[in-house]
């Protein structure tokens, strides 16, 4: 049976299932949960344990950006470190056709000049506790998969609500081993987020998409930020110190992020279907838009700047999921282990435009506030509402140039897998053309005002439907089948936590080593030594050098994507050469690990996690060191960069010191 998880389980079943074919911890392996820490694995392999004042402390430094990706606190007025990547979205927002401060860069040498994100919103984790029992106590086995999910999510919600009302902090009940486990997650969270230091992409992102997941590497992949409160700096007890000494050959390192999500805990016949069906329709979507993207991007000049960043995250996935595809292809991965990733098709994307998104928001809003907070879609639960509203109300750019060519494509994307007669297809297209359709709905709707989203956001159902909003009407159409599927999704993975369950309960029982939950976006600590690794036969080194990186500019003519911005050549003849850039590791990271804070034993400040190189991109399945490694922007990098070819001698001062006094 391929694509899902078999119904029963016996007891005999699942022991054979772990005995024959569990994935043991090995290695550096493990994304580990901070309240239960690799302890002994550290003692035993590195000599080395870190006390609990120690592990709070990085937790409480460590930073979750709720666009997908983390960071960290590097000084007690509120200042953040994350990646040029991670915070491109922020930049790119940020940015006009007059002044594009993603690709030129930007330094705010005063508070006043720092400016504020439109809808960035950072988390913090405060505190973890066990919820397990009490959701658990509500399934019971005469319960149908419907009636267990409607429990199931009606407890898990008014956890979150209680603990919402009695601290303040935003709070989620996190599913981990697919089941086994449920951990509400406190985090302080913070929406005045602005901009104080970014460099030109051309540096950020060094070597373009030819040198993504690859090593040798030479990115300053960082920006900086600050979150205020009360329209102040934050004062933050936790943050890290800066190492100016950077790391050395075999160090031992942590790593403290956000891993998105992996798939090492799932079955053999989840595995396959990955494999033959999720993936391989990824990649053609993919492909697709890359081609599309591109092709508008080379009209003009502005076109380029609006679509750059969706063209870098087509690209960036497209390249990340064909290395997991090739892993999926090994043989031995899937004759080896009976557990990977809970893989269902993605959405379509028939609606490939910003506006269906905030469309189908209010229009669900209307009908999920009027219902009890534990029977709505979790995204409109109360303890969600600031994080929805932060983003349904935001004040980016929405271009309807690139909006039109999105929403055109993803129709013809839908008729080419539907079918032209398709019953709803033909609603959706109207009696149009896909290039027509898309104009009208762009063209007509009104959710490009703010103000008006915020009208519409208080209105009931059938008030919003006497707007005559075309793009409303859009999602009003495709509501119901959409919520029928969404339905059928739910309780068939409600069925597959059932029996996720059931395996890692017997998982518990029968393994005696300590392990780990796959990644779910959040808190994670990682370890393993700064290493070099042997490709092809020849050796590759633990880290490079700006002498490296002005080398790799000559040897591909300085073009694009190997041109270096005007301010690095400026000042070659300040910077010294034998400045480390960038350096590979053997934690174990996946994609969510952008921007995460890589510190030594001391827990100082060493780097910062950015990319991995393709022998890591099978890590979604299956860790292995042998080749994998994570890639890191080294902190004497940074401060070299900051200090001789930026001119941010304030920032530099206020990273070291660790406060702006």
């Amino acid at each position: 049976m391929k694509g899902r998880i078999r119904k029963k389980f016996t007891v005999a079943m699942v022991a054979a299932l772990l005995m024959t074919t569990i994935n043991q911890v090995h290695s550096d392996e493990g994304m580990w949960l901070y309240d239960d820490p690799p302890l002994e694995q550290l003692q035993s392999k590195y000599g080395y344990r870190p006390t609990p004042q120690w592990l709070e402390h990085l937790q409480k430094s460590s930073i979750r950006f709720n666009n997908g990706g983390s960071g960290s606190f590097v000084s007690e007025d509120g200042l953040v470190i994350s990646n040029h990547h991670v915070g491109a979205g922020a930049l790119e927002k940020l940015s006009t056709q007059e002044k594009n401060i993603l690709a030129d860069g930007f330094y705010a040498r005063t508070r006043a000049e720092e400016l504020k994100c439109h809808d960035l919103e950072l988390n913090v984790l405060m505190s973890i506790e066990d919820v397990t029992e009490q959701v658990n106590a509500v399934i019971t086995p005469e319960l149908s998969p419907e009636e267990a999910l409607k429990a199931r999510r009606e407890v898990m919600s008014r956890l979150e609500q209680e603990s919402l009302e009695a601290t303040g902090l935003r709070s989620d009940v996190v599913t981990l081993f697919q089941g086994g486990k449920y951990s509400l997650y406190r985090y302080k969270r913070y929406t005045d987020v602005r901009l104080v230091f970014a460099p030109e992409s051309d540096i950020g992102f060094f070597g373009g998409d030819p040198d993504n997941f690859e090593y040798p590497r030479y990115n300053l992949d960082v920006s900086f930020f600050r979150v205020y409160e009360n329209d102040q700096p934050a004062k933050v007890e936790h943050y890290l110190d800066w190492s100016a000494d950077g790391v050395s050959d075999g160090e031992l390192i942590f790593v403290s992020g956000h891993p998105g999500s992996t798939s090492r805990l799932i079955t053999q016949d989840e595995l396959i279907f990955a494999r033959d069906v999720s993936q391989p329709y990824t990649l053609e979507r993919l492909n697709r838009l890359e081609v599309l993207y591109m092709a508008w991007a080379e009209r003009n000049e502005e076109n380029a700047r609006r679509a750059h960043q969706a063209i870098m995250g087509v690209q960036n996935s497209r390249k990340a999921i064909s290395g997991r595809y090739a892993g999926l292809l090994d043989p031995d991965l899937l004759s080896a282990k009976a557990a990977a990733e809970e893989s269902l098709i993605r959405s379509m994307q028939a609606f490939n435009t910003s506006y269906f998104g905030i469309a189908r928001t209010l229009l669900r809003h209307a009908e999920e506030k009027g219902k009890p907070n534990g029977e709505r879609l979790r995204e409109f639960r109360d303890s969600n509402k600031v994080s929805l509203e932060l983003g349904l109300f935001s004040e980016a750019p929405i271009y309807d140039d690139f909006e039109t060519l999105r929403l055109c494509d993803a129709l013809k994307f839908a008729i080419g897998k539907l079918g032209y007669n398709d019953s709803l297809v033909q609603k959706v297209l109207d009696g149009k053309t896909p290039e027509a359709r898309a104009a009208e709905l762009i063209q007509g709707t009104t959710l490009k005002a703010v103000q008006n989203r915020k009208a519409i956001y208080e209105m009931s159902t059938e008030e919003i439907l006497k707007l005559n909003d075309p793009m409303i009407e859009l999602a009003q159409l495709v509501d119901e089948p959409s919520r029928a599927l969404r339905k059928v999704y739910e309780e068939q993975d409600e069925q597959t936590r059932q029996a996720h369950d059931k395996i890692a309960q017997a998982r518990f029982a029968l393994l005696s080593e300590h392990t780990y939950p796959d990644a779910t976006f959040t808190l994670r600590l990682s370890y393993g030594a700064v290493l070099g690794y042997e490709e092809a036969g020849r050796q590759i080194p633990f880290q490079t050098t700006i002498e490296g990186m002005y080398a790799h500019a000559e040897e591909h003519q300085h073009q694009p994507p190997f041109r270096l911005p005007d301010s690095w050549m400026k000042a070659r003849e300040k910077v010294d050469p034998a400045t480390p850039c960038n350096f590979v590791s053997t934690p174990d990271i996946i994609g969510g690990n952008s921007g995460s804070p890589v510190v030594n034993r001391a827990g100082e400040f060493v780097g910062i996690i950015f990319d991995g190189n393709i022998p890591s991109l099978v890590w979604d399945y299956a860790y292995s060191d042998k080749q994998g490694r994570a890639t890191s922007v080294n902190s004497q990098f940074i401060m070299e960069a900051l200090r001789k070819v930026y001119d941010a001698g304030e920032l530099a001062r206020e990273i070291k010191n660790g406060n702006n006094k």
